[in-house]
């Protein structure tokens, strides 16, 4: 695995899990009873961004040691995936 190929995959693993941290814990403003004029009642109250950014940060590097290990230990192939077609290899 190329340095270019784990920082590709590392990027895609944190903004995947990012997008599945955001909505967690988050209350609107008009559910704490505290809208800011001039904005949405849905806006977030307090999204606490630099902490899910830390917890995205962890979970991703987690995800990304299991993935990085899989690839170079060829832990899975293409051969393990049942539906793809195979093919004869040529000599």
């Amino acid at each position: 695995m190329t340095i270019s190929f784990a920082i590709a995959i590392y990027a895609i693993i944190w903004w995947i899990v990012l997008f599945a941290v955001l909505p967690i814990g988050v209350r609107s403003q008009g559910e704490e009873g505290e809208v800011i004029p001039g904005t949405e009642a849905g806006a977030p109250h307090r999204p606490q961004l630099l902490a899910k950014m830390l917890a995205t940060t962890v979970v991703a590097s987690i995800i990304f040691a299991i993935v990085y290990a899989i690839i170079v230990h060829k832990l899975i192939t293409l051969d393990d995936i049942p539906f793809l077609p195979r093919y004869e290899h040529l000599s």
